[in-house]
């Protein structure tokens, strides 16, 4: 009998050490008062320690959910995280703002923080140096960007935040309307009119007042042509000539590219044959033939004899 007690205690003693032994170096956070907290993550923001910001934003809503600067604190978080390149953290930060504080008074800035982190999700560090067609990119965060400045401005067109919201949309409007006909020139060069066409009128329906609506307007008339749609094609065609005399469109008609070209980028298998769809004013002169380092180094050895 005295032998089990002894086991039972010796057995009790070694899980109460091992405990120990596992769980005695995490150090528990000590309390801190809210205003301190929060006034130590705010020099963090402005030392642009942001990782640290972040972490002390987190706890001081993890522990002071219904505080004083509870909700000051979750706008500066959604800031916190757009200066630290987490953008799907910024955007579910800011939704929950808005979604838990519908009539706050500092709302326009969160919608404001939103599309700016969306804004410049795809701006990377070698499109600050490198010129780089942003148009030619996938749109989905130019097109949330622009949905969060919209609300901004049909919102609260009186915020501060609104003139820059506007300015940004007019560049985003331009942009996502350029990437419309990127997308119809692809249909173009595969012949698929009627994607073509479409994409030529959701330019004209949706993007009016942009550089690319010209362009668009040539889609239709190219497509509907090809289609045998003569009485669009001949709308089109005036709307594009009442709104822009004399405009020569670069949209072309290119055989389709065979599987060769597609997969070596057009060094081999590539259709020279190209049927303009509006005659130029000068006739472009024909190329010299390149030869396979040519087109390998891109042109880059190339000697320039013409002056």
């Amino acid at each position: 009998m005295r032998l089990t007690k002894l086991l039972a205690i010796i057995s009790i003693t070694l899980i109460a050490s091992g405990c120990s032994w596992f769980g005695g170096d995490e150090k528990e956070t000590p309390d801190v008062p809210e205003q301190e907290l929060y006034q130590s993550a705010l020099d963090m923001l402005e030392g642009e320690n942001f990782p640290l910001a972040i972490e002390k934003l987190q706890l001081l809503e993890a522990r002071y959910p219904f505080g004083r600067f509870s909700d000051q604190a979750q706008l500066e978080l959604i800031f916190a995280y757009h200066k630290n390149y987490e953008p799907e953290a910024a955007r579910a930060t800011a939704d929950r703002f808005i979604r838990l504080n519908p009539n706050h008074a500092n709302l326009d800035y969160a919608y404001y923080l939103k599309g700016l982190t969306s804004f410049e999700q795809d701006r990377t560090f070698f499109e600050k140096y490198l010129p780089i067609d942003e148009t030619q990119r996938d749109p989905g965060s130019a097109l949330e960007s622009f949905q969060s400045f919209q609300q901004l401005v049909s919102r609260f067109p009186n915020s501060q935040y609104a003139p820059d919201a506007q300015k940004r949309m007019t560049y985003l409007k331009n942009r996502l309307a350029t990437h419309e006909v990127h997308v119809a020139r692809y249909y173009v060069t595969r012949e698929a009119w009627i994607a073509a066409a479409n994409r030529g009128r959701y330019v004209v329906e949706n993007y009016q007042e942009t550089p690319a609506l010209p362009d668009a307007l040539s889609v239709m008339v190219l497509a509907y042509t090809e289609l045998g749609m003569t009485d669009l094609a001949a709308d089109s065609q005036a709307v594009l000539d009442a709104n822009f005399p004399g405009y020569q469109s670069n949209i072309s008609l290119a055989k389709k590219e065979s599987l060769l070209s597609t997969a070596t980028f057009g060094l081999l298998g590539s259709s020279e044959t190209t049927r303009p769809v509006v005659k130029s004013a000068q006739a472009k002169q024909p190329a010299q033939d390149r030869s396979w380092f040519s087109r390998l180094t891109f042109g880059i050895f190339d000697n320039d004899d013409t002056e």
